[in-house]
């Protein structure tokens, strides 16, 4: 009974970092390519979709038109352009960081991201210690896990 209170299960963090090689460097770049031509491919719809919504509001209205419709197709244009605005911000960002993938040094350490893990903590362990490991990716394979499994 005393084995169930000296220890504990607990989870942790854990920071994944990759080596970067052309292969590496190659995928980024690719991904980062297909996420701003998805942006480009959105912002080409928006325009249709807001061109189109004018046209039927001026399709419906009687002539000439009055301020009512003039204040919809403003609406219509203040969301498309704020709808624009945010998708333009989104590509902004994913062509700095195409940019900053570009500049990067082979062999260099970066970091991809974390995942979660349980671990087992024991009455005299260190728990710092313990909550610090991070595994190092070489092209997708773990090539080293450091810190306290």
């Amino acid at each position: 009974m005393d084995e169930f209170k000296s220890n504990l299960l607990l989870k942790r963090p854990i920071n994944i970092k990759a080596i970067v090689t052309p292969r590496w460097k190659e995928e980024v770049q690719q991904q980062l390519q297909a996420q701003i031509n998805q942006i480009d491919s959105q912002l080409q719809q928006l325009d249709m979709q807001g061109q189109r919504a004018i046209a039927e509001i001026q399709k419906q209205t009687l002539q000439p038109p009055g301020p009512q419709m003039a204040q919809q197709i403003e609406n219509i244009q203040m969301q498309v352009n704020q709808k624009k605005s945010e998708l333009l911000e989104q590509k902004n960002q994913q062509l700095q960081q195409l940019q900053q993938v570009q500049m990067l040094e082979l062999d260099q350490e970066v970091n991809q991201g974390q995942m979660e893990s349980y671990f087992r903590v024991e009455l005299g362990d260190n728990l710092v210690r313990k909550m610090n490991v991070e595994i190092l990716l070489r092209d997708g394979v773990v090539e080293e896990i450091r810190g306290d499994v």
